[in-house]
Parts: C-alpha cells; structure tokens; sequence
C-alpha cells in the first residue's frame, strides 16, 4: 500500500498520494508534478485517477500537466464552472484503489462546490478524509472568495459541510488538508503536521461556537486578497499550459541581460544584504523562500521576467514561479552579480542598519529626520508589540499606499528580520525613492528611549 503526502515549499500546499495493488491516485496535485509518477513506480503502481477538491486559487493545480504524463482521468469539483478539463464530480462518488475506496462528500462553503474524499479502508470502514481547503488544523477555509455580499451564505454553507458531513464520520478519522500553516487561504492554521476529526472538534478556535448563527458571524470576515489569485482562477478553469512546452529560460551575458532588461521586470532571490550591497538597477527584491508568498503580491502577468540568483542555478526559482503561473521567464544573469560588476556595468545599492544602530540615531540626533516604516502584519504587530512613531504599511499595499511615504525625510524600514523590509525598499527604489536603511533583525535588540516599543 502507498500513502505519502507531498508537502511543496512556501505555499504551505499539501497534495497526496494512495495507492493499493497496482493502482493509485493523487489528490489535488502540484504543476511540477513529476515527483508522483515516480512514487508511484517505486510501489509497481500507476497513477489512474486525479481527484481535485476545488478550484484552487492560490497555485496552478497540475491535474492537466499530470494527466498528460500519466494518461489518469481528472475529476474536478465545483461542477458549476465552465472547466476546460476533466469530469465533474457529484456527491457520492466513488473510486476503487486496489482493496480500498474512495467517496466524494460534498463539502461547500470555501468554494460553492467543494469536495472532500473520503478514504476507507479494506475493511470498509471510514480512515482518512481529504478535506481540501474545507477543514484545516486549526481553521477553517476563507468564505469570501464570492464577495462579501454572499459571505454569510457561504459561511452557512461551510457550518453544515463541517457538522452535518465532516465530523459525523468520527473522532477517529484522519483529516488530511490541502494546507497547512503559513497559507493565505485562511487566517491561521495551526502547525500541527497531522491532526484528525476528533482533534480538530476539540481544538479547532473556529469550531468552539453555539450555534449556526454564532459560526456565520466569526467566519463571515474579508482576508487579504492577492492579486494573482485572479489569474489562478483562471488557468485552473482552463487547464495550465503543460510545463514542456514552456521555452526554458536562457543564460545570458551581462550585456544581453541589461537590453532585455529594459523590457521585462527583473527579480532578485538573493538574500536581502547580497542584494542591499549591489544590485541591478531597477530590480525587484525577493529572497528565494519568500518567492511563493510574494511574487504573486509584486510581478506582473503581462511583462516578461528576468532572473538574478544566488548560485548561478536558478531551476528552483523557476519552479517556484510556475507553480504561481509565472511562465514569461525569459531568461537569467550567467555568473550572477560577479559578471555583471566584471563587465562594468552599473549597480545599485540600499544601505543597512542594526537595530542598535537606529535606536542610537534615534534617540541621539536623527528621530525628527527619521521615518520608520514598519512593514509587518497586524498579527505580528499584536504579538510582538508596535514601535512608537513608526508607521504601519503591510508589504502587501505598499504599493498602493506608496504615496504615504514621504520623499524628504531619511526612510528606516522595519520589519522583524530584514528580508521583508529589503523587499519594501527595492519597491521604493524602483519608484524614486532613495533615501533608505533597512533594519536587520527583530524587536529582541530593541532599545530606544523616544521610540519604545508598546506592547
């Protein structure tokens, strides 16, 4: 027997596989999706089936990409949109596995036609549930992708498939969800690697409430909404590009990569002081772990992107960017920021700071000159404490907030380790700004007099 659960970086997604005898099937699957065929080889099975439990908004599921590798039948859910793929599937579905099976059990409510697998065992009896974005450890999937407008219903919608479908198939009943902690697709799963039905009814904050009405109200709420999610929608309706017939990206001299520059946004994975001592002019700041949960927030759809690493090997970035449906990547820079500075071309800089450094220049000479700008999240914001006179722009709406941060005042930028905060001034940079520090580390070295921290 075969079960694994594939765990990919930075979007916190989990897909999975299972497989009895000579068959198996995988459960809402990634692009880069080659990893399956070979778990499955090594068990002597064949993939045969792909099960997706909703349309997925915050990567490029890979049903299509995997269906052309392995020949398996795609089955989607939310059977009232237009898809481009596979066969819609209907509550009650089921699937044989070898001596195991699977049921579909209709789970609406993060998505008006979210499905839930239910796998059995050879005996018959209920194991695990596949839960998709429905149930997380510790949450419970965002009911606002529809508008605010049909929240409530939706939330509605989420409180019957959770306690009238889910949690009546038993404490003891494995939950297996799409993600885990660290997803946008709800406001905060818990880190526990596996959890069950029984955990989640006793320790899941969204499901301790007194009634439908009392769930509606805590879950009806707005989160953040990332701007690719759009595009995600749309390449999962219509089935992504397959992977190879993408053009691979090519190596190019520093020369050639500062004429196609002037034609594409560049995007630097480097590490935030590499990038802070000599950058290309221009480029985008997004160390390579913060790919997946920024590049959908900064790059656009519609340029094409060049790459600058830190190993002269950029395949991860690459498919870190695909999974987001990034696929105008034209091209990197051959031997990194060493060949560009050897062929004597011009770079850019942002300078750095301690966070000793500024409380010193603070609380000495420079708190009147100074503007702090704190990108961190209002969690962190209420767990950490805020810095007194900073002001508060979350990375994400910089961008359209930009205008609130002045151009004649020196710009320390803060964020709790420095990466975040390199990303905020490389979006400066590109638009005027250049007048900037970055603070490296966190509030533990914090010790300004004028500008305490309040917690």
């Amino acid at each position: 027997m075969l079960f694994e659960r594939v765990e990919s970086e930075g979007l916190a997604h989990y897909s999975y596989i299972v497989g009895d005898g000579n068959e198996a099937l995988v459960i809402d699957p990634r692009r880069d999706c080659g990893v399956y065929p070979k778990m499955a080889a090594a068990a002597g099975m064949r993939i045969t089936t792909i099960l997706e439990t909703h349309r997925n908004e915050d990567y490029v599921v890979g049903s299509v990409e995997l269906s052309a590798r392995t020949g398996a039948d795609i089955f989607h859910a939310d059977r009232h949109l237009d898809y481009g793929y596979g066969e819609a599937v209907e509550d009650g579905m089921r699937w044989k596995v070898g001596r195991l099976e699977v049921e579909a059990i209709s789970t609406p409510g993060h998505t008006l036609g979210s499905m839930s697998y239910l796998l059995r065992d050879s005996g018959g009896d209920p194991w695990i549930v596949f839960t998709g974005d429905a149930l997380f450890a510790g949450d419970l999937g965002r009911v606002d992708f529809m508008g605010m407008d049909r929240a409530e219903e939706m939330a509605g919608l989420l409180y019957d498939s959770i306690f009238n479908r889910l949690l009546p198939l038993g404490d003891g009943v494995i939950a297996c969800p799409a993600h885990g902690a660290g997803s946008v697709c709800a406001a905060s799963i818990a880190d526990r690697k596996w959890t069950t039905l029984g955990i989640e009814r006793m320790r899941n904050p969204r499901l301790q409430v007194e009634s439908k009405d009392d769930f509606i109200e805590k879950m009806a709420v707005a989160l953040e909404m990332p701007p690719y999610f759009k595009e995600m929608e749309r390449l999962n309706l219509v089935g992504a590009p397959l992977l190879s017939s993408l053009p691979e990206p090519s190596p190019l001299s520093a020369k050639k990569f500062a004429a196609a520059a002037e034609e594409a946004t560049v995007l630097d994975t480097r590490m935030e002081l590499a990038f802070g001592a000599a950058a290309v002019p221009g480029s985008l700041s997004i160390w390579l772990g913060g790919v997946p949960s920024f590049a959908g927030w900064f790059l656009p759809y519609d340029r094409r992107i060049l790459l600058v690493d830190e190993t002269g090997d950029p395949d991860l970035a690459i498919r870190l960017l695909r999974r987001l449906g990034f696929d105008r990547i034209d091209g990197y820079l051959a031997g990194g920021m060493l060949a560009w500075h050897t062929a004597g071309m011009e770079s850019s800089s942002v300078a750095t700071a301690n966070v000793h450094d500024l409380c010193l220049r603070l609380d000495e000479e420079e708190k009147e000159r100074a503007w702090i700008l704190d990108v961190r999240g209002g969690d962190e914001l209420q767990k950490a404490g805020r810095i007194s006179g900073a002001h508060h722009i979350h990375l994400t709406v910089l961008p359209e907030r930009i205008g609130e941060v002045p151009r004649d005042r020196h710009i320390y930028i803060f964020c709790g380790s420095g990466l975040r905060a390199m990303v905020a001034a490389s979006i400066l940079k590109r638009r005027g700004w250049n007048d900037l520090t970055v603070i490296l580390g966190g509030l533990a070295g914090w010790s300004s007099a004028k500008c305490p921290v309040v917690r």
